[in-house]
């Protein structure tokens, strides 16, 4: 395998680019990816459906930010319909390579991608809308931002207040066990499976290095407290990523109704 000049969080969506192509191919050998996205996405449509009664309209805005090749759109879509949720979701997404690799795929009506990097949301008023956005869904994207206090401040401010944040992340920090098989299955089957379907191996050495230097799933909690957040919960996949791959939720606050007695 070549060496390459290491990749940084800064560069990370032009390193999306280089193994766009066959992205798809790689994350499909990867057991339970697509089973571990939808379940968050799942926790994202229960929160929503727990304020559907507050909601001014009938269809949920979310934007899934760091969307990708749509692998994450694709769980929105089907926890929503399973759900019988209406819903528009934008896909945002730094690369230019991986949303041309979502496009080309069938979306019903109400799905749009957009390029834009994630910190740039909260002022994009094409993409919040007039409200704010009733949810955004995060899959393997905070790891990757350079400033990750100012991105969960600018997604809050992006969230209409009740609005729903679902981040789906890696996290082992503070956990022997789990590092341990990180970093064993990185070596061992990502990155040699890396070079096998795109020839590249810089980003799947990135993103194991970036696992190990991501917070631990306490401070991520922390994080979101302290960006304004409430409801912050989390909880971790099943099967051999367990304690590996987390799902956190978080909510905006929503005005506390006047009491009038």
């Amino acid at each position: 395998m070549r060496s390459a000049r290491p990749v940084t969080r800064g560069e990370v969506p032009e390193a999306f680019d280089e193994v766009a192509d066959r992205y798809d191919l790689m994350v499909a050998l990867n057991p339970g990816y697509h089973a571990h996205l939808r379940a968050s996405a799942d926790v994202l449509v229960a929160s929503l459906a727990s304020r559907a009664g507050s909601r001014s309209r009938r269809v949920a805005r979310v934007v899934d930010l760091g969307c990708g090749s749509g692998a994450s759109t694709r769980a929105v879509l089907d926890a929503c319909a399973a759900a019988d949720m209406a819903v528009e979701v934008i896909g945002v997404d730094g690369s230019a390579g991986m949303l041309q690799a979502a496009r080309a795929k069938a979306w019903p009506a109400g799905v749009s991608f957009v390029q834009a990097r994630a910190e740039e949301l909260a002022d994009r008023a094409d993409l919040v809308g007039d409200g704010g956005l009733d949810a955004v869904f995060a899959a393997y994207l905070v790891r990757n931002v350079p400033d990750r206090d100012a991105l969960l401040r600018a997604l809050r401010a992006a969230l209409a207040p009740g609005g729903v944040l679902v981040v789906h992340e890696y996290s082992v920090a503070g956990r022997r066990l789990p590092t341990a098989v990180w970093t064993a299955v990185c070596w061992a089957v990502v990155v040699p499976l890396g070079w096998l379907t795109s020839r590249r191996t810089r980003l799947y050495r990135y993103l194991w290095r970036s696992v190990l230097d991501f917070d631990s799933t306490a401070r991520l909690t922390q994080r979101l407290q302290q960006a304004g957040f409430e409801d912050v919960r989390t909880r971790s996949v099943s099967g051999w990523q367990r304690g590996i791959i987390h799902t956190f939720h978080a909510r905006r606050p929503a005005p506390r109704p006047v009491s009038t007695r």
